[in-house]
């Protein structure tokens, strides 16, 4: 009885989280736009595995919070503190390293992609290829290069970003 009983819980939490979310966004208005955010980091702290990174995404999408620590939080909540699908998980650790790319450390970067780098993901080729865009953009060629090889020799890769990395070392050499 107590494990129906949970369940049944679960389940009327889950409606409420999904309500909650879904009213928000059809009612968001720039007039509404610290209520719109409330809901949705309230949304992101409930940890549900489906509205709360949809709800990370509406509010990078639509700037509702300009500041990128903050920003970095909310992604950290559902990194560290949501129970996600691994690949869902490596998904969010990658959009995060796109969100932060262009104003941190290479050593940052990689911290934040390590978790993917060191994977078999789906999504470690679009971090090598994250990688190699960061050292292109910064003119270290050559760690670029290495990162474009890495994915040009591994085996489980996309094959769209092998074929973009072996057009790049083509055109580079």
């Amino acid at each position: 009885i107590c494990y129906f009983g949970f369940k049944e819980y679960k389940k009327h939490q889950n409606i409420k989280v999904s309500n909650l979310y879904n009213s928000t966004i059809i009612n968001f208005t720039k007039e509404k736009k610290n209520f719109t955010t409330k809901n949705l980091v309230n949304i992101i702290n409930k940890k549900d595995p489906t509205y709360s990174p949809l709800s990370l995404y509406f509010i990078i999408d639509n700037k509702l919070i300009n500041e990128k620590d903050k920003i970095n939080d909310l992604f950290d909540v559902l990194i560290y503190k949501t129970s996600l699908e691994e690949e869902i998980k490596n998904l969010i650790i990658y959009k995060k390293a796109m969100y932060n790319a262009e104003i941190i450390s290479e050593n940052e970067l990689l911290d934040i992609l390590n978790p993917i780098l060191k994977s078999e993901s789906v999504w470690k080729s679009h971090a090598l290829l994250l990688m190699a865009d960061y050292f292109e953009h910064n003119n270290n060629l050559i760690k670029s290069k290495d990162f474009l090889e890495e994915i040009v020799n591994s085996e489980l890769v996309n094959n769209e970003i092998k074929i973009e990395a072996e057009r790049r070392l083509k055109r580079n050499s």
